[in-house]
C-alpha cells in the first residue's frame, strides 16, 4: 500500500511540474515614424521624405535612393543592384559605403548663406565602409519599403592655409524607414 501512496505521490508531483512553465516575455519596438535616425545622440524623425526605385534598362541596375529632411537637416542615401530586372521591387540586402558610388550617404545641415538665405551644406563625406543600409521589407505591389541604415560623415576643418585644424564627426545611428512609399520609374 505504501508502494502505491508513494508511486501515486511521484505521478502527481510529475505532472503538477509539467505544467509549470517558466514565463516568457516577448517584446517589439515599433514605430509609427516613416524615417528616423539618431544623429550625433538626438532623435531626428523626418517630415519631408522622398524615395523611389529607379530602373536603368542601359545599365541593367535598378537605384533606390531617399532623401528625410526634418529640423534643419537633410539625409540622403542611395543603393545600386546591379544586374537587375525591371519590376518595382529591390533585394533583402545589405549594401555598404562604397569607393565607386554606387551605394552613398550624405548628411546636410542647414545654414546661412552670404545672402542671408538658409541653404543646405554637406557636413563631410562618407568613406567607403562607414555606412550601410538594409532592406528588411519590400512591398512592390503597394510600393512600401521598410528598413535600417547607419553611417558616419567625416569633415575635415582647414585653416586659410589648407591644414586641418580639426575634425568634424557626424554620426547618423539606429536609423530606419518603416514601411516608407516610394515611386517606381523605368528609363
Amino acid at each position: 500500500m505504501k508502494k502505491i501512496s508513494l508511486i501515486a505521490t511521484l505521478l502527481l508531483a510529475v505532472l503538477l511540474l509539467q505544467k509549470c512553465t517558466k514565463d516568457t516575455v516577448t517584446a517589439t519596438a515599433t514605430s509609427s515614424t516613416t524615417l528616423f535616425a539618431t544623429i550625433n545622440d538626438t532623435l531626428w524623425n523626418a517630415d519631408t521624405i522622398k524615395a523611389s526605385i529607379t530602373y536603368s534598362s542601359a545599365t541593367k541596375n535598378k537605384v533606390f535612393t531617399c532623401t528625410g529632411i526634418a529640423n534643419n537637416k537633410e539625409i540622403n542615401m542611395s543603393c545600386t543592384q546591379t544586374n537587375a530586372i525591371n519590376t518595382a521591387g529591390f533585394p533583402l540586402i545589405a549594401f555598404n559605403a562604397d569607393a565607386a558610388g554606387n551605394n552613398t550617404f550624405s548628411f546636410f545641415m542647414a545654414q546661412k548663406n552670404t545672402s542671408g538665405n538658409y541653404v543646405f551644406v554637406q557636413q563631410g563625406t562618407v568613406a567607403a565602409g562607414s555606412g550601410n543600409i538594409t532592406v528588411t521589407a519590400i512591398d512592390s505591389v503597394k510600393k512600401l519599403i521598410t528598413g535600417i541604415y547607419a553611417f558616419t560623415s567625416i569633415q575635415n576643418n582647414l585653416d586659410n592655409n589648407g591644414n586641418i585644424i580639426s575634425v568634424t564627426v557626424s554620426q547618423v545611428s539606429a536609423g530606419a524607414f518603416n514601411s516608407m512609399p516610394y515611386t517606381f520609374t523605368s528609363n
